[in-house]
């Protein structure tokens, strides 16, 4: 494409959005008003999968081991361990090392343990932890096979439950975004169909005169993309300052560990970036959809 045919094209699309008036106010808010929930919904959305990945990455197996196997048998199932393909740490833990642990973590219903300080009942144990997640279940079955392992925990139950509740959150939460998505690309193609209909006529004479589908098409492509940027302020600035309220506020009030929002930087920029990606695509598509039909002439 030529640069004055480019020039053009940005010339007249620019043109179109103050030349239609109310028309443009209606397409830029039917996107702002979409892209304010879908901006919330995506950062509640990242922030959720951000927690959820903290506690998958929590998730840890205790092998704990025999009472009767001595220091050799000890250091072969730590070698065992290590080289299986799904671990990724091991770190050993004496049977002294937990109970000190153990009256740490009970505060000061743990003075109560101090009496098997002299005769330990805990065993030696090996805290391991899976490359992946997903891995967890099937290296502790591996674990468990293992000489000399009297019992390998690690909340089978609980790690399932979480594990799909997060699968089940990612998934509902991507249809949910789509959906709007595409509420929002019908909203516009509507409204800028209105603003095309008007313009039917010319549409028509510029293809009689042997203008192409192309030459007629980029500057409605042009103010779709610029309904979709406009329309992406305001959600962009709204939903960025709630979210900087909420880092600098709920950190102080929230006391669970797992609640742990995702920095503002370089999270601001990110989100504002798939906002205005989102905005832009909703107005050219929503203006694909319109402009389609009336270059059948």
């Amino acid at each position: 494409m030529k640069y004055r045919t480019t020039k053009r094209h940005f010339r007249e699309g620019a043109k179109n959005i103050f030349r239609n008036g109310w028309m443009t106010v209606a397409s830029v808010g039917a996107v702002t008003t979409t892209l304010l929930l879908v901006g919330a919904f995506l950062a509640l959305m990242l922030n959720l999968n951000h927690m959820a990945q903290g506690l998958e990455e929590d998730v840890e197996i205790e092998a704990l081991i025999d009472r009767t196997a001595n220091e050799e048998e000890i250091n072969e199932i730590g070698s065992a361990i290590e080289q299986m393909n799904e671990t990724e740490t091991v770190a050993f833990s004496s049977k002294d090392e937990e109970l000190s642990q153990l009256i740490e973590d009970m505060g000061e219903e743990g003075s109560t343990w101090q009496m098997f300080e002299q005769d330990n009942p805990l065993n030696h144990a090996f805290t391991v932890r899976a490359k992946k997640p997903t891995q967890t279940e099937s290296l502790a079955a591996e674990i468990n096979n293992l000489d000399n392992i009297q019992e390998v925990n690690y909340g089978r139950d609980v790690v399932q439950q979480l594990f799909q509740f997060n699968e089940y959150a990612r998934n509902i939460g991507l249809v949910l975004i789509i959906g709007l998505v595409f509420t929002a690309i019908f909203l516009i193609s509507n409204t800028i169909k209105l603003t095309i209909m008007a313009r039917s006529r010319e549409i028509g004479i510029m293809k009689l005169v042997g203008a192409t589908n192309n030459f007629i098409r980029w500057p409605f492509f042009i103010e779709g993309a610029l309904h979709g940027i406009f329309g992406s302020i305001i959600p962009i600035a709204a939903v960025l300052t709630g979210y900087h309220y909420l880092v600098n506020n709920l950190s102080g009030q929230v006391t669970y560990a797992f609640v742990d929002l995702l920095p503002f930087h370089p999270f601001a920029w990110q989100l504002s970036l798939i906002i205005l990606l989102i905005g832009t695509f909703i107005g050219i598509w929503g203006s694909v959809m319109s402009v389609r039909k009336f270059l059948k002439v």
